[in-house]
């Protein structure tokens, strides 16, 4: 442990079951290297509705835990938006960490931003300058602009946030930090998960369906068509609740119709349960980032659904399917169950942790200066 990690103070913000699994190996191994380690729990964790997964986190030993109730069921967006600045000002003014991180593309991260550069106050953003068909790829550029610091997830992630005018020297390629997770044993067995949550199958494939916020007008009749098409494979599924953006009851209402002998609905899981469970999936099959990122590195066939994950995948193993082609799904789950496909590492070999500390333990790192400027120069 050296002096400067032992005084540096790392606040990590989590919203959602989905970004802790992201940050949770870049502060164990900080945690372990010396620094002091914090979090922030909002959004999703804290609602019964999703699981209450903010007793997870709580899970994570040597650490300072912050909770902040961010919003009640069925808040719009920008309520929440505002809701999140309003409680991060007021709690950053009190507790003024050294660096705070930052995940991705969610309205807590983007609170997170915003407040941290109008407060000065030094902050990494996670997963920028990648893609994707909704909302969300706005709110990640936003988040690029505004934080000090980036840790990407590939080299082409690298160029598109150097495109933004960001400097190449605050931009560190080091892959998606869950795939640490999935690279090592996940400590619990099949057999474990399947009688902790409940799942009576031999074999199953793997559902997540999310909202999109711009087409809440036709996300009831995509999540219909969608698992109707599961239906009729005749295979066994786990559905994992989709997260909490405007239209999800709308596919609640859809799933809780779905029939219990073959599809098992699961609120949340834990990640190292949920790892387990996916290596060993026939499928995977939805709209998650779990679908383009995740079962690649693990071999399992993906069917990425409709517009929410548009240009992210880069495996060639990644098939593609509007939710409306019926067909095409069904054909695609029974021709692609069980086959297993080589490792993908585009999005990282599982190392990403330990190059997350080496970087933050560099001097060099705490030098950029909080004031940013275009960067012209090309990469």
């Amino acid at each position: 442990m050296t002096e400067s990690a032992r005084n540096t103070n790392l606040l990590f913000i989590t919203g959602t079951r989905a970004d802790y699994g992201k940050v949770e190996p870049l502060a164990r191994a900080a945690h372990e290297a010396g620094f002091r380690i914090a979090f922030f729990i909002t959004g999703m964790h804290m609602m019964k509705h999703y699981g209450e997964t903010r007793l997870e986190v709580r899970k994570f030993k040597g650490a300072s835990f912050f909770e902040y109730v961010n919003q009640r069921h069925g808040d719009t967006l920008e309520c929440i938006l505002s809701k999140t600045v309003t409680g991060l000002s007021d709690f950053l003014y009190e507790h003024r960490p050294d660096l705070v991180v930052v995940h991705g593309d969610r309205i807590e991260a983007l609170a997170a931003s915003l407040v941290c550069a109008t407060m000065q106050i030094r902050s990494s953003h996670i997963e920028g300058g990648e893609t994707s068909g909704t909302i969300d790829e706005s709110i990640r550029h936003c988040n690029t602009k505004l934080c000090t610091t980036h840790f990407v997830s590939s080299e082409t992630a690298k160029a598109r946030v150097v495109s933004l005018g960001e400097s190449p020297d605050r931009i560190f390629a080091i892959g998606s930090p869950e795939l640490d997770t999935h690279a090592l044993p996940s400590g619990v067995s099949l057999e474990e998960v399947k009688s902790y949550y409940q799942i009576p199958f031999n074999e199953y494939g793997i559902a997540i369906f999310h909202p999109v916020v711009s087409e809440t007008d036709t996300i009831e009749a995509q999540a219909k068509s969608l698992f109707k098409a599961l239906s009729e494979t005749k295979k066994c599924f786990v559905v994992i609740s989709p997260n909490n953006d405007p239209g999800t009851e709308k596919i609640f209402a859809v799933q809780q119709q779905l029939p219990r002998d073959r599809f098992r609905l699961i609120p949340s899981m834990r990640f190292r349960y949920f790892s387990e469970l996916m290596k060993n999936s026939a499928v995977l099959v939805g709209n998650s980032s779990a679908g383009v990122r995740e079962a690649p590195f693990v071999g399992v066939p993906s069917l990425d659904i409709g517009s929410r994950q548009t240009r992210r995948a880069l495996s060639n193993y990644v098939g593609t399917s509007t939710a409306f082609e019926h067909e095409k799904i069904v054909n695609w789950v029974q021709t692609s169950w069980m086959k297993r496909n080589s490792r993908c590492d585009a999005f990282g070999n599982g190392s990403t942790a330990m190059s997350f500390v080496n970087t933050i333990s560099n001097p060099s790192f705490w030098t950029h200066s909080l004031q940013k400027s275009f960067f012209e120069g090309g990469y």
